[in-house]
């Protein structure tokens, strides 16, 4: 058959009993858009991702106005104009599409050059369009799939019942079985197999890594909570804590072994038996007779960033003790998911064990107490206290570094800021109990202005996992207003529907050096617990001497002993 303009259009027709031309119209537009920048750098598998969800989302939203169009009985061009005025969209569309791929490139440079990272010599293309027809495809596939199921219940019930009443109840079965499937196949078996390989991985002993011998260890020989019991991320952070030489060398002055207590997951039965391990161990080792302790929150997988407290041992010259307990083997988000009320729990146990413990101490002689914790572990540290509990006998403060959107303590504090601050480093009450750092410091707040209580959130702007909203796929987020965050393009631009699916992938993406992003580095942290803890026999040359070792070790892992 001679290939021509009438051979094209009857393929094009025909394609048209596969998909929805006006869908494929705008889900061309929302892929094109899919591919402008946002928080945190991203290329390859994980922008072919994004843009297979945005051409669904795009095909989804045109096919579902389309045939709102049609079932309010609206004008419609008759068929030759209505094609016509298909290729002209569809030209629009691919120019648009094409215009963005061009640009891509120069777009994500710009990202990377801002965060210090090197520049890609070009856009994945090929990669890019195979994972988001893939992706596309198959999620199509999965929604043709519901359709058919539910007119075929639909037919089967009108049977019995009116058609309107068949058509909902056909599709709340088809609502019923798709997601049955789903939730009882998929995601349980999906997160059994997490657990059990997480699990595996909790238990693994590395050889790198061995028992301490010191008896004022976690896992000694002398010590209540058994080495193999700590799991992976407790055993690496006990291996970690820095020594008494490592801190005089850089401080100059006498310095003593900060007390870092973790107990593993399987170190007992129970939360509560968790709790009182750890006290039993925090007595054991001497820890309330140091100046500073610090009940920290893991994230999900038990994981303690080292750059979150091991600035505060050396501002206070290792006269630290640090109690933390892993509460699951998952991963942040996949424990988000399955088991979000556990890590709540474990948190609110080990507080009431540990501060029960110290408010019945003298208060001349007792250390400070902080608590401390990273993006899931800053949630559940956020839940696991009520406020009318200490209201008579306050503990020092927290620093919640990273804390997630659905954060409460966060969200309230954020949405009554001072007036004219920005959503991205807001200030509240000028800064009296709460108060925002990022890499960039804080408000300027007059000396001695915050009291006896503070509480600070460590955040930059460029953190998805904080300033992502579901709310956004069809409002502008307030952090893009003309006062943006210096780690946040001015070439961001909000889209409705995509800018919400970029930023729930950026969540996902780990690709920004420390500093940006979800990476908080050492030397902020620093900057954080020095406002906060006020460590005393500090110069300021000595201070500015310290920052700097944490802007060369920003992960806050010190160098080989």
């Amino acid at each position: 058959m001679p290939i021509n303009r009438w051979t094209i259009r009857r393929l094009l027709r025909r394609a048209g009993h596969y998909f929805h031309s006006t869908g494929l119209l705008l889900g061309t537009l929302f892929f094109a858009l899919s591919l402008s920048p946002s928080l945190v750098p991203r290329m390859g598998a994980m922008q072919g991702l994004l843009s297979g969800l945005s051409l669904l989302a795009g095909y989804g939203i045109g096919a579902a106005l389309y045939h709102l169009w049609v079932y309010f009985h609206l004008p419609r061009f008759n068929a030759r104009v209505l094609w016509r005025l298909q290729w002209l969209a569809g030209a629009i569309c691919l120019a648009i599409a094409v215009l963005f791929i061009w640009q891509a490139g120069e777009w994500q440079n710009e990202l990377r050059r801002l965060m210090g990272m090197n520049e890609i010599s070009g856009v994945q293309i090929s990669t890019i369009g195979l994972v988001a027809l893939l992706v596309f495809l198959s999620l199509l596939a999965l929604a043709h799939l519901f359709v058919r199921t539910f007119r075929f219940l639909s037919a089967r019930l009108q049977r019995f019942v009116p058609a309107r009443v068949s058509h909902l109840i056909g599709l709340l079965l088809a609502f019923a079985l798709f997601w049955s499937i789903i939730d009882g196949v998929f995601f349980t078996r999906a997160f059994q197999a997490a657990d059990r390989s997480y699990q595996q991985i909790d238990e693994l002993i590395e050889p790198e890594i061995a028992q301490p011998l010191d008896a004022g260890l976690v896992g000694s020989a002398q010590s209540l909570i058994a080495w193999e019991s700590l799991g992976r991320q407790g055993r690496r952070y006990i291996s970690a804590t820095p020594t008494v030489e490592q801190i005089t060398s850089v401080s100059g002055a006498p310095a003593m072994r900060p007390i870092r207590v973790y107990v593993g997951l399987n170190s007992a039965a129970s939360n509560a038996a968790r709790a009182d391990l750890a006290l039993r161990e925090l007595q054991r080792t001497g820890a309330f007779d140091r100046d500073v302790l610090l009940l920290v929150t893991p994230t999900g997988d038990g994981w303690i960033d080292p750059a979150s407290v091991t600035p505060l041992e050396f501002l206070h010259r290792g006269s630290v003790a640090s109690v933390a307990a892993q509460y699951s083997y998952l991963s942040s988000p996949l424990a988000l998911l399955s088991e979000s009320e556990y890590g709540v729990e474990q948190a609110r146990q080990m507080f009431q064990t540990i501060y029960g413990y110290w408010s019945e101490l003298p208060a001349d002689s007792r250390p400070k107490l902080y608590l401390t914790g990273l993006s899931l572990g800053a949630r559940n540290s956020d839940l696991s206290f009520d406020f009318y509990d200490i209201i008579d006998d306050p503990f020092h403060g927290a620093l919640w570094s990273g804390p997630p959107f659905s954060s409460e303590t966060w969200r309230d504090v954020t949405q009554r800021r001072d007036a004219d601050t920005p959503h991205w480093r807001p200030s509240f009450r000028d800064g009296a109990v709460v108060r925002f750092f990022n890499q960039y410091g804080s408000p300027n707040y007059p000396e001695d202005s915050w009291g006896a209580f503070r509480i600070a959130f460590l955040q930059y702007a460029s953190d998805p996992i904080t300033f992502f909203d579901p709310m956004y796929f069809y409002r502008e987020p307030p952090w893009m207003s003309a006062q943006r965050g210096p780690d946040v393009l001015p070439t961001l631009r909000w889209y409705p529907v995509v800018t919400m699916l970029q930023l729930a992938a950026d969540m996902t993406n780990r690709t920004a050096p420390r500093g940006f992003g979800h990476w908080y580095a050492a030397a902020h942290y620093h900057d954080v617990w020095l406002a906060m803890s006020e460590p005393d026999n500090w110069t300021a040359e000595q201070l500015h001497e310290l920052r700097e070792f944490w802007q060369d070790h920003p992960d806050g892992r010190l160098p080989a002993r």
